[in-house]
């Protein structure tokens, strides 16, 4: 008689629900997924004839009720259930999945600390990738404006242990319990089968998971993976492709479509679940281009391959689409690309040299990395001209000259006033009086907080220059503690520049010169 120890039968029980669940889960999923896409498709056709609106309202209904279907279906039969186990270092791959939150932790802190990071465990990589994606993005969402996350990788015994902890708003304590359940969420919108995932991919591969936490303070997950004898694998797949003798590489890519779409999405696991949110941030079809990409690099016809990466690099850049979901993508086609083409050449029985090996891949992939090269640069070259047109408008705002007249311009100066604001000012001016030619400045400060001396110092000379070109200079609204810092430093506005207690006074005097 088998003798279960109390983790087993932990594990045991949770994937018997799992099982459970799957079959009512499969049943409700097919029956109601098929209609939902069609009237989904159809709402996307009469989206240019009727009031966009309330298509609007009804597509992002049916993408939720969808959403929900494809989460049961995971729960019966997962995408990757088919994929074949592999030795992987858990460490990499914590690193990489880190980097596609880029755009979530600017006000995060994140700490990591890896050891052991050459011991790898062996199992299903992608499941364990959307496993470790799952919990990242739960701590993150679970800190609201600022918080720490702290991710931990060491080896202890014969296991790999990982542990993801954050400072967010916690689990209680009766609810710890009810973790991993399909349909149990702490989270307002949650389905909680992102962590059903994750409990079913640590049981299913022997693991153990413990789960700390405290309202108002944090969670901490630990996972422990059983290090196992690692077979040795050949890291190709022989695929089930149609393949006819005549053809040609781009013909059999062709005829594959749908089975390389497959493939891709297995490879790419994290990047599948924002293709939806990425097609609706940039109108980017991730699938579509990623044949694009294929067949100009089968057809070697580079001079595209560029402009096509041109396009994508503007595309991402203007949307502010994370950049390491792209790169994680290309690398998802680069695998999938060499997965064909091992296919395509072990249908054809062909003796080939090594040379005839080294030259194709040398071919691959160096259009690969040609489209890559491409495509952050271009993505960088628009992001830096959007940095630069952002500043040019910082500084004019910073510097805001507004013209109530041909001879009379205000100058309000807000916040505090640094060197390089005075130089703006400075720079700004000079070339406005120039351009212009108005004869009074009025310079209001009465929104400027304290100043340094030497801005003060600053803000004198360039009085004293702008009066070269004819252009006297009115103040107004001193502050007391810009007055006192004045007279404590022995500075003097004396002879520079003429004084009004407001800006309306100023105004009501200019103006009334102006009109006698």
């Amino acid at each position: 008689m088998k003798v279960l120890n109390p983790v087993q039968c932990q594990s045991e029980k949770h994937l018997t629900q799992l099982a459970s669940v799957g079959q009512i889960a499969a049943g409700i999923a097919h029956e109601v997924r098929n209609p939902l896409t069609a009237v989904k498709g159809f709402l996307q056709l009469l989206e240019h004839e009727s009031n966009p609106e309330y298509i609007n309202i009804a597509q992002l209904e049916l993408e939720n009720a969808l959403t929900t279907l494809n989460d049961l279906l995971q729960v019966s039969k997962p995408d990757q259930e088919d994929e074949e186990p592999q030795s992987f270092l858990l460490a990499v791959e914590l690193e990489s999945i880190l980097n596609l939150f880029q755009d979530k932790i600017y006000d995060i802190e994140v700490n990591t600390s890896y050891y052991d990071t050459t011991t790898a465990i062996y199992g299903k990589k992608n499941q364990f990738k959307k496993a470790f994606f799952n919990l990242i993005k739960n701590a993150l969402e679970s800190m609201s404006e600022s918080g720490a996350l702290s991710i931990s990788h060491f080896a202890e015994g014969n296991e790999v242990v990982v542990c993801i902890e954050d400072t967010g708003v916690g689990i209680p304590k009766e609810k710890l319990s009810l973790l991993g359940t399909p349909f149990f969420s702490t989270k307002e919108l949650g389905t909680g089968m992102g962590l059903t995932q994750v409990f079913s991919v640590v049981y299913q591969h022997g693991g153990r998971i413990n789960v700390e936490s405290e309202e108002n303070k944090g969670t901490k997950f630990t996972l422990r993976i059983p290090v196992r004898n690692i077979p040795k694998s050949r890291g190709v797949k022989k695929l089930d492709l149609t393949y006819e003798e005549t053809s040609s590489i781009k013909e059999y890519f062709l005829a594959n479509k749908e089975i390389f779409e497959k493939r891709l999405l297995e490879e790419a696991i994290n990047v599948k679940d924002k293709i939806d949110e990425i097609h609706r941030i940039g109108n980017i079809n991730l699938l579509s281009n990623a044949h694009k990409l294929v067949l100009l690099i089968v057809d070697e016809r580079e001079h595209e391959l560029i402009s096509f990466a041109k396009q994508e690099g503007i595309a991402w850049a203007k949307y502010s689409i994370t950049i390491a979901f792209k790169l994680e993508w290309i690398q998802a086609i680069r695998r999938t690309v060499w997965d064909f083409l091992y296919n395509f050449d072990l249908n054809k029985n062909n003796d080939h040299s090594s040379e005839f090996y080294f030259t194709l891949e040398k071919n691959i992939n160096r259009q690969f990395d040609q489209f890559l090269n491409s495509f952050f640069i271009q993505y960088t070259k628009y992001k830096d001209e959007l940095l630069d047109t952002q500043r040019k408008l910082l500084v004019n705002l910073s510097v805001p000259i507004i013209p109530i007249s041909q001879d009379i311009s205000i100058i309000p100066l807000i916040g505090s006033i640094d060197s390089f604001r005075a130089n703006t000012i400075e720079d700004k001016l000079i070339t406005e009086i120039g351009n212009s030619h108005f004869q009074t400045l009025i310079l209001d400060l009465s929104g400027a907080v304290v100043m340094e001396v030497e801005v003060i110092e600053h803000l004198i000379r360039i009085i004293n220059g702008i009066s070269m070109m004819g252009c006297k200079t009115v103040i107004t609204g001193l502050r007391p503690e810009i007055v006192k810092l004045v007279i404590n430093s022995g500075i003097s506005f004396e002879h520079v520049a003429e004084f009004k207690g407001t800006l309306q006074f100023a105004l009501s005097d200019y103006i009334m010169e102006n009109k006698i």
